[in-house]
């Protein structure tokens, strides 16, 4: 059993308790036959069991409460692990790391083309065991400076608590991109011990979890990861930066970094997650992202398709069957009789793929013949192009809601989706470098599905980089798809404030509608030094919502540019 220490939760406090095992104590009350277990309140150091810090597996009809229960975590490893659990209900929980899974430090020096940094570690951060996931921010601000760019995975160590860190060969100066500037804060990933990495909290195979006023200051990766689970409710859960007064750690300049990665990412789910009323902010990634899996498409004939399944294959007979064809119109959903394993990958199959754009690891899993084959049957016949993908419509989390939340200030995407029959509503999304509401199929990542039935409502949106709201559907080649890729998207009542033009995208989409939406004028005095001017898509946007291959679209009239 992991032992824990009890210690009083004051900043840089000395610790005064006697051991508590947080898991045995737990374990326990369950074991018992209790169905509401109350956790202590205190703060407690933590040491993981076979990696994980604190595990829940298939408990059933149960309620853990953890209101005002603290949980530092000594590794960076994942915190909370949840599995085959049905309607239990998990509420409070603050969880923090020490050492952190990242570290953090002050620019000394570039090189004259910016092709390399010198940064030296802040007091209170850890060293050593440096992964590159770095992001550069303004230490006046407390935002991001500058784009995410590519790095070198390597680190030099100078001595003296100074590092340095290059750009890729490839680099070339760009004015408008390279923006970083002695005396900034340069944040990467660390990891103890070395190699030791994983989500916050992992969900797999539950239904009907609930996680309330959950609260996560850092994670090696993802906040909360959810895979093939059906309904997870996420209520009034926060990640965000912790402040100085309320770490317990004394450090010599503020944490810019919440999380690593993604804050609520969900793959695979029979029915999507509710995130309400919840915060994501200054994590590393995507503040939402809800998908599926796609496998490729070797080949067609007749009603069978050749596929391939680079993990394990999440087809079965029975299933909707949705295509995203490498180009031309997405046919309709089939369904599938029957799965068989078929032969490996052959040279032909290695030649075509070895020109299309992918995911280098996907490809390579594809090209070392790592992937599996099968031989997909479907009731009835569907001509796919080689380089499709499809995937299972029951696992890709149709009816999600994300409602009310506080997002925002992060280097990627705010809300992305790939499911159907889901409400984006109420939400506050602020400072995204990416868009801010995203729904688009992504081949790049085998992330499914196109998107149909979806309502994007009365959010507030300042401040983004990139079009706030896209809806796209690019096939296997990157280009857009024609309309009927996504079919009855209504994007109504929003008000965007600062962002970049056009403030909407829309491609691929049958049956749109965009109404009653406040949008960012075009006068020059609306843009701050923190927004980007509006986009240059090679000739300027004609008006602020942009509409591609869309039929029937229901769009208001929109002021001229």
């Amino acid at each position: 059993m992991a032992s824990l220490l009890l210690f009083a939760a004051t900043a840089g406090a000395e610790q005064v308790g006697k051991e508590f095992d947080l898991q045995g104590f737990i374990d326990g009350e369950t074991a018992a036959g209790k169905q509401r277990v109350v956790v202590p309140p205190g703060c407690y150091r933590v040491a993981p069991r076979h990696g994980t810090h604190l595990s829940f597996k298939d408990l059933k009809d149960i309620v853990i409460i953890a209101d005002g229960v603290e949980m530092i975590c000594t590794q960076t490893t994942r915190a909370l692990a949840f599995e085959n659990c049905r309607n239990v209900r998990f509420k409070g929980l603050t969880v923090d790391y020490d050492p952190l899974p990242f570290t953090e430090g002050r620019i000394v020096a570039l090189a004259p083309d910016k092709g390399w940094v010198e940064f030296e570690v802040i007091a209170g951060y850890p060293e050593h065991q440096l992964q590159e996931r770095v992001e550069i921010y303004d230490p006046a601000t407390g935002e991001l400076r500058r784009e995410t760019g590519g790095w070198a995975k390597e680190f030099e160590t100078l001595g003296n608590h100074r590092y340095r860190v290059a750009k890729p060969k490839a680099y070339r100066y760009r004015a408008d991109w390279d923006t970083e500037q002695v005396g900034d804060i340069l944040v990467t990933n660390h990891s103890f011990p070395d190699g030791a990495g994983g989500h916050a909290v992992t969900v797999g195979h539950c239904a009907g979890l609930r996680l309330e006023d959950v609260t996560l200051y850092a994670a090696p990766s993802f906040g909360f990861l959810e895979h093939e689970c059906d309904g997870t409710t996420y209520l009034r859960c926060k990640i965000d930066r912790r402040a100085p007064a309320k770490d317990p750690v004394k450090r010599g300049f503020a944490r810019m970094r919440s999380l690593d990665a993604d804050a609520f990412h969900s793959t695979g789910a029979a029915k999507g997650p509710a995130i309400l009323n919840c915060t994501a902010k200054f994590q590393g990634d995507d503040c939402v992202n809800i998908h599926g899996t796609y496998h490729y498409v070797a080949g067609s004939s007749g009603n069978q398709l050749r596929i391939a399944a680079l993990n394990r294959l999440t087809i079965e007979p029975g299933d909707p069957v949705e295509f995203l064809p490498f180009e031309g119109r997405r046919p309709a959903d089939a369904v599938a009789t029957s799965v068989e394993p078929d032969a490996p990958i052959t040279d032909a199959e290695k030649e075509f793929l070895r020109k299309i754009s992918l995911l280098p690891r996907h490809k390579e899993i594809l090209l070392a013949g790592q992937a599996k084959f099968f031989k997909l049957t479907l009731d009835r016949a569907v001509p796919l192009p080689m380089s499709s993908a499809v995937c299972s419509g029951n696992r890709v989390g149709n009816g999600f809601v994300v409602k009310g939340c506080d997002f925002g200030y992060n280097r990627s995407r705010g809300i992305l989706i790939k499911a159907s029959r889901g409400q984006v509503v109420g939400n506050r999304i602020t400072h995204g470098w990416m868009a801010a509401v995203l729904v688009a199929p992504e081949f790049w990542w085998f992330e499914s599905a196109s998107s149909s039935d979806v309502v994007i409502r009365d959010n507030i949106i300042t401040g983004c980089r990139r079009p706030a709201v896209e809806i796209i559907a690019p096939g296997g080649n990157g280009k857009p798809l024609p309309s009927g890729a996504n079919r009855d998207i209504a994007i109504t009542g929003n008000t965007f404030t600062h962002c970049a033009w056009p403030n909407i995208r829309v491609t691929s989409t049958d049956r749109l509608v965009v109404k009653g939406n406040r949008l960012t004028p075009v006068e020059p005095e609306d843009f701050t030094p923190l927004v980007a001017r509006p986009w240059n898509w090679g000739t300027d946007a004609p008006s602020p919502v942009v509409l591609e291959f869309c039929d029937q679209p229901d769009v208001q009239p929109l002021p001229k540019r």
